[in-house]
């Protein structure tokens, strides 16, 4: 399967924990399920015009819910952490600095 480098990058993830990367030059990206390192290097290097140093992805396992008698389950997603080489920056994160 061909994916556009469009299409990998889904959103960014908004945590405390992944705000407190940005200091450290590490982004963090909800993905295509499809998608792997490459992918996600390719994408935030064309989209963003950065320089990529390292790229982790990480398979966040779906969560059993409950609400009252009602079961359920969260579904999983991909995540990637990207980071940039020194100086390089993304915008879109540094207006909600924590």
């Amino acid at each position: 399967m061909s994916l556009n480098l469009e299409d990998v990058l889904v959103a960014p993830v908004v945590s405390e924990k992944s705000y407190a990367g940005i200091a450290e030059r590490r982004y963090t990206f909800k993905v295509h399920p499809d998608a792997h390192k490459t992918h996600v290097r390719q994408a935030v290097e064309k989209l963003f015009d950065v320089s990529v140093e390292r790229v982790n992805i990480v398979k966040v396992q779906p969560k059993p819910k409950r609400r009252g008698m009602i079961r359920g389950t969260r579904p999983g997603w991909k995540k990637a952490v990207v980071q940039l080489r020194e100086g390089d920056t993304i915008e879109i994160f540094e207006g909600a600095q924590i």
